[in-house]
């Protein structure tokens, strides 16, 4: 507890739910999870509202979780984190926002996610797709509207224009 807020009673937001989704995909990837296990703990994710939603999908995996579950910053260090973290927001990607989220929604395989740089991700999606006989083609349509609407990252980590 941090000045009397319990911090899993705290919301979270699209940035948040896209970070664990993007942690589980990984731990998915390693082979920690079954398939059945990434997809139930993916729609827990997307539909979490708080941290406290969040802090039991991470429970029995180990490190990386998302950072917004770890303690919070010593107040010390939070004006030069906070510098780097505007450096880093001003470096843009090359790759568009609005390319990758239309390639989401049309080609529903991943595609924009391999457009973007993030083969981890796309070769999920893409995998998901196809053991579920096209019924997983919903995840990477949500994600090209994701795209669309809110923008997101590319493979290095950079804002898409």
């Amino acid at each position: 507890m941090d000045g009397g807020i319990d911090s899993d009673s705290l919301r979270i937001g699209t940035a948040e739910r896209e970070e664990a989704n993007r942690l589980l995909a990984d731990h998915f990837a390693e082979g920690r999870l079954t398939t059945a296990e990434y997809e139930d703990r993916m729609g827990r994710a997307l539909t979490a509202r708080t941290r406290g939603d969040v802090r039991p999908l991470f429970a029995d995996l180990p490190a990386p979780h998302p950072v917004f579950l770890g303690p919070p910053p010593d107040t010390a260090m939070v004006p030069s984190q906070t510098a780097t973290a505007e450096v880093g927001q001003k470096e843009q990607s090359d790759r568009s926002a609005v390319t990758a989220g239309i390639l989401q929604i049309a080609l529903p395989f991943g595609t924009g996610r391999f457009y973007t740089g993030e083969t981890r991700l796309a070769v999920l999606q893409l995998a998901c797709v196809v053991l579920t006989l096209g019924l997983g083609a919903l995840w990477p349509i949500v994600d090209g509207i994701i795209l669309l609407v809110e923008g997101g990252t590319d493979g290095k980590g950079r804002s898409l224009q």
